[in-house]
């Protein structure tokens, strides 16, 4: 089922906006087009569909686009142009109040620097958002306490975040976006600035979590190798664009275009790939009847 669909959506930073996109579409580079009209382009024509309950990652190289094109989703930077439909409604063309409705009851977002408050407790910094929405105290408190459960982290909820180590704060970041039991969650590289170690036990337990809350989720990576452990999909993204969506086999097995060819190229594939991805149907096959002579001459 589809929750998330966006279409023809375009973010010009800057002036000259009109002569910017005409330059986008005679493939003008970013360099050029900044050269030439003192515009960025930060995402151009953009469209494609997220099913309720996958992980969507979206990846690219710095300045790709991917960290603007996540907060379009959620309007913390309104787009230049395109629809974004969030189960059916138009984000886009929201008033303030609607659209304020979404972020605090549809929508969370986690993101790379934690933004956990300094001089507020682990429980403290869980109740945040639901305390923007008015929730009562005792019933914040149950919510928030069974967030920070769920991360491991509930022996810890007196703490204060300078106690404990960036995983364990990236965790409460991401317990805190949960307490509000929001539809979709939003992660902008947020194990991005973590150890590898700590990294990858943070990925074992968002699928770990998400076998049991099956949330929508973007996530934002520029870690080809976190996008194929982690992604249902994976949207690749370059200048602006996406250049190809699909599964993490798809996009090893059937590059769009060099782009994505050389960029893939140095993945471990073991990881990704089995033996049914490669194998070729034989021509004929032995049936248990046959000899040893008749399936050598086959």
């Amino acid at each position: 089922m589809e929750k998330i669909r966006v279409e023809n959506v375009s973010k010009i930073f800057g002036k000259n906006i009109k002569e910017a996109l005409a330059l986008v579409k005679q493939e003008k580079s970013k360099t050029d087009i900044l050269k030439a009209t003192g515009a960025t382009v930060g995402v151009y024509d953009t469209s494609f569909t997220v099913n309720e309950g996958e992980i969507f990652v979206i990846m690219g190289l710095s300045g790709s686009g991917k960290s603007t094109l996540v907060r379009l989703l959620n309007r913390l930077i309104e787009p230049t142009s395109g629809n974004i439909f969030i189960d059916g409604d138009n984000i886009s063309t929201m008033n303030k109040d609607a659209l304020r409705k979404v972020r605090r009851e549809q929508m969370s977002m986690v993101f790379q620097n934690f933004g956990l408050f300094p001089q507020r407790t682990l429980l403290q910094n869980t109740e945040y958002g639901l305390e923007i929405r008015g929730i009562a105290k005792s019933e914040r408190r149950q919510k928030a306490e069974k967030a920070l459960d769920n991360a491991g982290l509930l022996a810890y909820k007196d703490q204060y975040p300078n106690q404990l180590s960036g995983g364990m704060q990236q965790r409460v970041g991401l317990a805190r976006a949960l307490a509000n039991d929001p539809q979709i969650l939003l992660m902008d590289e947020a194990f991005s600035a973590l150890d590898p170690l700590i990294r990858k036990e943070m990925q074992d337990e968002l699928l770990e979590l998400q076998e049991n809350v099956q949330k929508t989720i973007i996530f934002i990576t520029h870690d080809l190798n976190e996008a194929l452990r982690i992604g249902d999909r994976i949207a690749l993204m370059k200048d602006g664009q996406i250049i190809q969506i699909g599964t993490g086999e798809d996009i090893l097995t059937n590059p769009a275009n060099d782009y994505v060819r050389n960029f893939v190229e140095d993945v471990d594939r073991s990881r990704v790939l089995t033996a049914e991805n490669i194998m070729v149907r034989p021509i004929s096959v032995n049936v248990e009847l046959d000899g040893p002579k008749v399936a050598l001459q086959r």
